[in-house]
């Protein structure tokens, strides 16, 4: 069970208990969806704290941990310090990178004190390497994803707004499988797709607009991402130009992938190419991510990230290059690491698409 990896961090740290609040952890660690309440480990027992909303479905989707429900009144750090009381704990490890400085000031006046290891993000990065399991729900989502955008190929023409492209592309995924969205839909046409996170809008798309789609879903549980350029009509030279970089970029980056890798190597490759075509002032942001349970993860594909990369990691492979007044072009693919190479969870076609 993956709440043995929780553990293994407490004795790290040498804690006498541990407290996790950040909820893709206390899913990752408990197998429950409810994401409210507070996870609490010790040597002793393993409970998952909640209030009446969720118990019911904390019982069923956590069968290892005690189930307590918080009561009318009761406040949960009063559980936390009654049970690190009951197990005689002096040192408990907390998640300060997914708590409010005032709940942390609150649980630490109830606990008496005990509060005393940041753990930082040690328990996200337990999430990094993923089991196959996870890599098949994984690849579960990023398929709806494909044929989602094979549908969008049919559907996207001159005077659809923007607007109405996302809700099509998010009726499509949930119609078709998904449980969710993994973040909000991106289409952006013309001027707008140079905005890297553009907000879909009323704007009308136009005969040789570039229409930008970055989109993802969820499937048990586990996210997608990815994205894809088009342009209605047909594509003038420098749109061919721009186009053809990001594509170099992203090959040159997929090229570069492998277990023992660092993650900066690899934003490297992709960004040597744009950069060597004039166009590095315009792409700025990290080459890719993490996927998993939330849809951004460690490691990092960037300029700032020395992880190296290991096999069953997860990574989007995402260059772009974003010219105002212009448009701008990004090609997306979410990878999984293997020894010698990766293995591309993306099947949607890359070359050039101009749609009648």
């Amino acid at each position: 069970m993956f709440y043995e990896k929780a553990y293994d961090v407490m004795r790290e740290e040498e804690a006498d208990a541990l407290v996790v609040s950040g909820g893709y952890n206390m899913r990752y660690l408990s197998g429950f969806r409810g994401a409210t309440g507070y996870l609490y480990l010790s040597g002793k027992r393993r409970v998952l704290m909640t209030d009446a909303r969720y118990t019911t479905m904390a019982r069923e989707e956590a069968p290892d941990f005690e189930i307590t429900e918080l009561a009318p009144g009761e406040t949960y750090g009063q559980i936390l310090d009654r049970l690190m009381e009951e197990d005689g704990v002096k040192k408990a490890a907390y998640e300060d990178a997914h708590m409010l400085v005032q709940t942390y000031r609150k649980l630490q006046t109830a606990c008496r004190g005990r509060l005393t290891v940041p753990l930082g993000e040690r328990l996200d990065l337990l999430r990094c390497v993923k089991t196959p399991e996870e890599l098949e729900r994984l690849a579960d989502a990023e398929a709806i994803g494909d044929r989602a955008f094979s549908h969008m190929l049919d559907v996207l023409k001159p005077g659809m707004t923007e607007l109405e492209a996302a809700a099509e592309l998010e009726y499509f995924m949930k119609t078709n499988g998904a449980e969710n969205l993994s973040f909000e839909t991106i289409v952006a046409s013309g001027a707008n797709s140079a905005m890297p996170h553009a907000m879909p809008s009323g704007k009308k798309m136009e005969a040789g607009d570039f229409v930008t789609m970055d989109f993802g879903c969820v499937c048990g549980g586990y996210c997608s991402d990815m994205t894809r350029t088009v342009v209605l009509g047909k594509a003038s030279a420098k749109q061919k130009e721009v186009y053809n970089v990001v594509l170099e970029a992203q090959l040159a980056a997929l090229d570069k992938i492998k277990s023992g890798v660092r993650c900066c190597d690899v934003d490297k490759a992709a960004r040597d190419r744009i950069s060597s075509a004039g166009y590095g002032s315009f792409f700025g942001h990290g080459l890719g991510h993490g996927v998993g349970l939330y849809i951004h993860e460690e490691p990092r594909l960037s300029r700032l990230c020395d992880t190296v990369l290991q096999p069953n990691m997860v990574q989007t492979v995402e260059p772009g290059i974003y010219l105002p007044g212009f448009g701008g072009v990004r090609i997306e693919d979410m990878v999984a690491v293997t020894e010698d190479g990766y293995r591309n969870l993306t099947h949607s076609e890359k070359k050039l698409m101009e749609l009648d």
